[in-house]
């Protein structure tokens, strides 16, 4: 998978410029079938935008706390499965193919063009198809999920 990055930022007198420019090189890998390329990462709230530092590389895990993550997924058919949540709010945008969402009782099966807000539940992604799926996210951090007074730890 080849994502080209292009970061903004500005230089000594102040004016617009493009930072980054480049292939992603930060491919890394969870799962088999699951090839992940960190696009940006930011800490705290709101966000500062005063560094030049490429903050994709402080991308540890699948979200950051008191952050945000973006990163683009591409699952290969039969990618292994990884049933998880998280402590965050996901937005995702399917770029290319179909990938099955699946929850503790349904499944939804997302294609080219959709998006979805992941609100910190429990889901797994299997992609049935024959072709590799190219998901967007966006993962912002969030306070776990309560039902009946008790957090939903995340796990996975």
């Amino acid at each position: 998978m080849k994502i080209r990055r292009v970061v903004t930022s500005h230089d000594d007198k102040g004016k617009a410029v493009v930072a980054i420019d480049e292939v992603s090189r930060d491919v890394v890998s969870f799962r088999p079938g699951a090839t992940i390329a960190n696009i940006w990462s930011t800490a705290g709230f709101p966000v500062n935008n005063d560094s030049l530092k490429d903050t994709a590389k402080e991308i540890s895990g699948t979200t950051r706390a008191n952050g945000t993550v973006f990163r683009v997924i591409e699952y290969a058919p039969g990618v292994t499965p990884r049933n998880h949540r998280t402590d965050s709010i996901d937005y995702a945008v399917v770029l290319s193919g179909e990938i099955d969402m699946e929850l503790d009782n349904q499944v939804v099966t997302l294609r080219a063009g959709d998006v979805l807000v992941q609100r910190g539940t429990i889901h797994n992604w299997v992609n049935r198809s024959t072709a590799p799926c190219v998901v967007a996210f966006v993962l912002i951090d969030a306070k776990p999920v309560e039902h009946d007074g008790k957090p939903l730890a995340a796990h996975g």
